[in-house]
Formats: structure tokens, C-alpha cells, sequence
């Protein structure tokens, strides 16, 4: 085991340098444009960001799975276009669906990955054992993959990844789809990977508890554009004060005067409004005091509060505060779709 310290108490490299990247598909949609940052060595790095926000583009094109239309990436400080060769030994890629053989023993999928990077049969042998037991996968090593859970294909496909022991470990969207024990665990894995081997782990996400569990900083991307960089706490805490979320009964002429009030109010920062009625109130500090006020002059423009909370921000409601809008109905109808496909892959024959 490794004598890890976090990334920032060490004096470290970057991992991963990205300048004014920008991706520009046929048709003229700019999935990422002009996105910077960099990512130190032994770093858990969060992309956080809906479906399409350009999370996975962006990987892919770090990766050398997708050609940029500009931008500088560099990867342990080599240009990934000058010398890709070198680069792409240096690192492992778990996509978001298995890119596993059903028709192969977890041992056979494993084996011939580490084929693909020319490792000698003695050598993937070892290696393959490690990582097998690493994940908990060794006992069923000569199954057919068909016969897996969705979490132990997905433990499996990370594993391939690992079988050439890169330094860069690349996830996208490591447990879409998975439950929520079978999430939890794959988490413990991740934090396993850097503790005891001291890798660099980028992972996108959409789930913000798997960002703020895991993640040493976090990226909030949307639209081709990061919106916000830093520790998840700092970026909680960027937000300052107390979150009261609001929904009102009736909604009429009297609401826009009603929310200009609010707005008025001491100690008010920002208030936002979504389609559905709900109300985002920021304030200062101790929200709790607003609320009787904010119930009080809600009374006195004739319209009823419905319901209302107060809670601390959390990374849901800082990326509601950079976008306008929170991760919701999309997200959960693809999780739905990538369900599907493991039953069915799990059924097949």
C-alpha cells in the first residue's frame, strides 16, 4: 500500500492539462466549447453534469476516442495528439455501458484485454488476479459474463481497464444504472484504487451525491461549458447562508409583486423560480427568522404558502444556482433505459 496523501498536502504534477478545448460536431453543435482545467496526480476529479452537458465528449477527446476541433490536451505532460501512443498506455477507460464479451468468462474478457496491450500471458495472469480480487470477482472468474449482475459487469469493465495498470483511470458515469448498494460499493472501490495504488481517477457523474462523496474537486459542465471548479465544500459554501425552498398555492397576477417583495426582504441574495411553481429563496444567514416574515408578507399579497423548507446548500442546489434548473426527468429516464439493457443482457442467451 501506497503512503497516500491527499493530492493537495503533496507537491504533484498534473495529471491532465486541458486549454480551450472545443468540439464541434457535423451540423454545428458545439458539445464542448472552450472548456480548461487540469487535474494533479492522485486526484479523484468530478465532471458534474446532465446528459449532453459534454461530459462524455470531453472525456473521449482527452482519450484520443474523439478528434477535437481545438484545444491543447496534455496527459502526464505529453501532447496527446504529438505522441497518443504513449498517452494511451498511460491511462485505463471504463465507458458508461460494459464493453464486455456476455460470451466470455470474466477471466477470458480480462485475458484478452490485456492482449490488446501486448502483455506477456504470465504477466495478464498476475496482474488479472489482482485486480479480479481487487473487485471481488475472483471466485466467479470463469462464469460467463452473461451470468453477471449489472454491478459485477460493471466491476468487471473497470477491471479490463485496469489490467495494464495505468496511472489515469478515466470512468464515465461508473454507476449509471446500478442500485444504490451496488453504487455504494463500486465508490468504495474507486476510493480504493487511489488509497492503495495512488491513481488519478477522472470520473463524470450526474448524481451529486457520487460527486460530493467522492470527488476531490468538481467540475460543474453545462452546455460545453464549466460554470464552476473547486472543492465540493467550498462550492457549498460559496453559497452562503441558508436555502428556503418555497411553493405557493395559488399562482396569479399578485405572484411577480409577491416575489419583488421577497426579493426586497433583508438579507435576501438571490431568489429563483422554476416552470413548476417552486421557489429558491438564498438568504444570508439563519433563514429560519425569514420564514415567519416570508409567510407573513406571502398573507398579506392574498396568496397561501403551500409548503416551504430550509435546509444548508447542498451541490444540487449549487448547480441549480450556476444553471438555472436542477438535473431531473431526463436523468432519471435514461438511468431507466440503462436498466433495461442490463436485464436484458442478464436474460440473454
Amino acid at each position: 500500500m501506497r503512503n497516500w496523501r491527499p493530492f493537495w498536502e503533496v507537491k504533484t504534477m498534473e495529471a491532465v492539462t486541458v486549454e480551450n478545448l472545443v468540439k464541434v460536431y457535423r451540423g454545428g453543435i458545439r458539445a464542448v466549447d472552450g472548456v480548461s482545467f487540469s487535474i494533479n496526480e492522485q486526484e479523484i476529479f468530478g465532471f458534474l453534469g446532465p446528459n449532453g452537458a459534454g461530459k462524455s465528449t470531453t472525456i473521449k477527446c482527452i482519450i484520443g476516442l474523439v478528434r477535437p476541433t481545438a484545444g491543447t490536451i496534455k496527459i502526464l505532460g505529453v501532447d496527446v495528439r504529438k505522441d497518443p501512443g504513449v498517452t494511451k498506455r498511460s491511462i485505463g477507460y471504463a465507458a458508461q455501458e460494459t464493453a464486455v464479451d456476455d460470451h466470455l468468462t470474466g477471466w477470458e474478457n480480462l485475458y484478452l484485454q490485456g492482449r490488446f496491450y501486448h502483455l506477456p500471458r504470465e504477466e495478464i495472469r498476475k496482474r488479472g488476479e489482482e485486480v479480479l480480487r481487487l473487485f471481488g470477482l475472483w471466485e466467479r472468474r470463469n462464469d460467463l459474463a452473461q451470468t453477471y449482475s449489472g454491478g459485477m459487469l460493471k466491476r468487471l469493465d473497470i477491471a479490463c481497464a485496469l489490467i495494464h495498470r495505468p496511472k489515469i483511470l478515466f470512468l464515465d458515469e461508473p454507476t449509471l444504472g446500478l442500485d444504490v448498494q451496488t453504487r455504494t460499493a463500486i465508490w468504495d472501490y474507486i476510493r480504493k484504487l487511489r488509497e492503495e495504488h495512488g491513481m488519478t481517477i477522472f470520473l463524470t457523474t450526474h448524481y451529486m451525491e457520487e460527486a460530493d462523496e467522492l470527488s476531490d474537486r468538481v467540475a460543474i459542465i453545462d452546455r460545453g461549458k464549466i460554470l464552476a471548479l473547486d472543492k465540493p465544500g467550498a462550492l457549498k459554501a460559496s453559497l452562503g447562508g441558508d436555502l428556503i425552498t418555497v411553493k405557493f398555492v395559488s399562482a396569479d397576477e399578485r405572484l411577480p409583486r409577491l416575489l419583488s417583495a421577497i426579493r426586497a426582504l433583508p438579507g435576501v441574495r438571490d431568489l429563483r423560480s422554476s416552470p413548476d411553481g417552486i421557489h429558491w429563496i438564498w438568504v444570508e444567514q439563519r433563514g429560519d427568522r425569514l420564514i415567519p416574515e416570508l409567510v407573513q408578507l406571502s398573507l398579506s399579497h392574498g396568496i397561501q404558502v403551500d409548503s416551504v423548507r430550509l435546509k444548508r446548500p447542498t451541490l444540487d442546489d449549487v448547480y441549480l444556482h450556476y444553471t438555472g434548473r436542477e438535473i431531473r426527468e431526463a436523468e432519471v429516464s435514461r438511468e431507466e433505459h440503462v436498466r433495461t439493457r442490463i436485464l436484458q443482457r442478464r436474460v440473454r442467451r
